[in-house]
């Protein structure tokens, strides 16, 4: 049993959240549940499975607390929870950790040693069915594992990331999977809810009234680092409408996008082009208008 709580977000995952939960397979002391108002049997799955894991030695407590947005959230649930391990670990309820992954963690945590406060993970998505491994989407990386007290989730509107307060980072080998079970309308009512989010996000941005904390000595993973200098300073500087094109040829094309079948097709087509136009236009809307987009509730799942 490894010293960690695992801080789980949730909103109508009854199709998620055992297969979540199952893949840790009982190396994990405790999970933090934090609902926000599910209306589904996301709930009552929760207290099934704390049953269950209560007679290996484990846990699972069930909290419900208003949405704001993400970062709220899950900060809420880091330090509102009693968590006493000595590590804490952010995840989604549509993730799973491979069995390798498993064994890593389980062989590897207990011995790590100051300075090193966090570990990034490597994550693989799936798409209907199929692992999207072209279109530089394989491997994301990103700070999961940290000390408890030692990280916190920064206060963006968009693409959040853990932020480590002091400390160093090392990689871990095996892969965390992300593979939703919901279908493509789900998936579409998501982006769009995202897509209003990434509208606010870039206009609080250019008006500097929120903190850029990995460009300002907060250390999460290099690639996240980087990813939000090459969005912040070169993809929104390029035209709107057109930049959307240019990084779905760049995702389908130079990234070899094309090679992850029909599945990928769609996945790269939805979320580079369609979607980041999208973002587009909401972002013409507003100046338009001469508006802001409003701040967004959590999303009707």
């Amino acid at each position: 049993m490894v010293d960690l709580t695992v801080v789980i977000l949730t909103k109508n995952e009854e199709k998620n959240i055992r297969k979540c939960i199952d893949s840790f397979l009982g190396i994990v002391k405790r999970f933090v549940i934090v609902d926000s108002f599910s209306t589904d049997r996301t709930e009552a799955l929760c207290k099934q499975l704390d049953a269950e894991l209560r007679i290996k030695g484990s846990q699972l407590d069930f909290y419900q607390n208003k949405w704001v947005d993400y970062a709220t959230q899950l900060n809420w649930g880091l330090t509102q929870t009693n968590i006493t391990t000595e590590w804490s670990m952010r995840f989604d309820s549509d993730e799973e950790l491979t069995e390798e992954l498993v064994q890593e963690i389980e062989q590897k945590l207990p011995g790590v040693k100051d300075p090193v406060n966090g570990i990034i993970l490597r994550r693989r998505v799936y798409f209907m069915g199929r692992w999207i491994k072209h279109g530089g989407r394989y491997p994301e990386l990103l700070l999961r594992i940290f000390r408890t007290g030692k990280a916190m989730c920064e206060q963006k509107m968009m693409d959040e990331h853990m932020i480590l307060s002091e400390g160093t980072t090392t990689t871990f080998q095996y892969d965390l999977i992300d593979s939703n079970q919901k279908d493509l309308e789900w998936w579409t009512v998501k982006h769009n809810w995202y897509s209003n989010r990434e509208v606010l996000d870039h206009q609080m941005t250019l008006e500097n009234q929120q903190a850029e904390t990995l460009e300002s000595g907060g250390q999460s993973s290099g690639q996240a680092s980087m990813k939000r200098a090459v969005k912040n300073g070169g993809y929104y500087k390029l035209p709107k409408f057109w930049r959307a094109h240019i990084y779905f040829i760049y995702r389908y094309y130079i990234k070899l996008g094309f090679l992850d079948g029909p599945e990928g097709k769609i996945f790269h087509f939805l979320q580079a082009y369609w979607y980041r136009f999208l973002v587009d236009a909401k972002l013409y809307e507003c100046e338009k208008k001469g508006i802001k987009m409003e701040k967004q509730g959590d999303l009707k799942a």
